[in-house]
């Protein structure tokens, strides 16, 4: 992990510094002339509406072929019709697969699928849930954490051997997690629990919808930094970048009431467009090749992750963090594919 910065982790995690960047800084486009993607292949999960389907566009400006991620195929197949029209592309140039993330069945179907395409060079992991209420899955996770956190991470590690082995030309295959401003506003109360996972699968003392979307952003960064240790980078390069907030993101989607309107009059004062924030994550891809392997990636350049990521204790639970995942997703054999990269 890289420790100098153009700025300290606690000023970039600041408030003040999140409506800076929001008001001021715009992320450069990424355009044919800087990143040439003809003959690549990507995958872009969550790519139905909002930020997803911006990444994937910008994608497709750049010449590479794209595969739209989603949970819901109907949908998909519309979105595919918005991204192919006007445009003089060949058959099969976007699809559309079926991805659930709350099914670890789904991803490894999904992973088993990718294994038979001819090339796979870059992975967007987009896909993410921001829950209203407090909700837990079959296997007893909170909702939120089981997509952003648990599952994003097991379809991280079952594309590495897949982007690694499938990459087109010399360049590494990469895999960008969406990542956020608010992991570094976590309260992260959990962190003494011992084991750390089993405290998402407790209900909360009073519901905090923000803070658990907070933490589940900031887990991923700790593990992100731990995983990238057992990645080469000539070959495949892992990391994390933040879009901004998106007004149209639809992250908010459950959002009601008192709680929508609020979030309307901020998103309003404060919001990129998704075309806007998708910029980050399109250069995070392309023009800085393998600088952000393990790193954060912020308005299209590396930057400080959460404070504690960098502090003693944000190094110990890294190490627990890390483990306890591995062990939970054991049942797909993840420690044997990270021991084989």
């Amino acid at each position: 992990m890289a420790t100098t910065f153009d700025i300290s982790p606690e000023w970039r995690a600041s408030q003040l510094h999140f409506y800076y960047r929001q008001l001021f800084i715009t992320p450069p486009l990424v355009s044919r002339r800087d990143a040439d993607l003809s003959g690549k292949t990507a995958i872009v999960t969550g790519s139905n509406t909002g930020l997803g389907l911006e990444i994937a566009r910008q994608l497709l400006d750049l010449g590479c072929k794209v595969i739209l991620a989603v949970r819901d195929e109907v949908k998909g197949e519309r979105t595919l019709q918005e991204l192919i029209n006007g445009r003089d592309l060949p058959s099969g140039f976007v699809e559309v697969w079926k991805l659930d993330m709350l099914s670890y069945e789904s991803i490894m179907t999904f992973t088993k699928r990718a294994e038979n395409l001819q090339h796979l060079d870059i992975a967007i992991l987009n896909a993410g849930a921001q829950k209203a209420e407090e909700s837990f899955t079959a296997n007893g996770f909170e909702e939120g954490f089981q997509v952003n956190f648990l599952s994003t991470m097991l379809l991280t590690i079952l594309l590495l051997p897949i982007i690694k082995g499938k990459r087109t030309g010399s360049s590494p295959g990469q895999i960008c997690i969406l990542s956020s401003d608010m992991a570094a506003w976590s309260k992260f109360e959990e962190r003494n629990t011992t084991p750390l996972l089993s405290a998402f699968k407790q209900k909360m003392p009073k519901w905090d919808l923000m803070d658990r979307y907070c933490t589940t952003k900031l887990l991923g960064q700790p593990f992100l930094s731990e995983l990238s240790k057992h990645v080469s980078p000539p070959e495949a390069t892992v990391s994390c970048a933040n879009p901004g907030l998106c007004g149209d993101s639809q992250l908010s989607r459950e959002f009601q009431g008192t709680l929508r309107f609020a979030f309307n009059i901020y998103s309003f004062l404060f919001s990129r467009t998704c075309s806007v924030g998708a910029r980050t994550i399109a250069n995070a891809v392309t023009t800085l090749g393998d600088q952000g392997h393990g790193q954060y990636i912020e308005d299209a350049k590396v930057q400080p992750m959460a404070p504690i990521v960098y502090k003693s204790e944000g190094l110990r639970f890294a190490k627990q963090l890390y483990e306890e995942t591995l062990d939970e997703l054991s049942f797909a054999g993840v420690r044997d594919t990270i021991n084989n990269l």
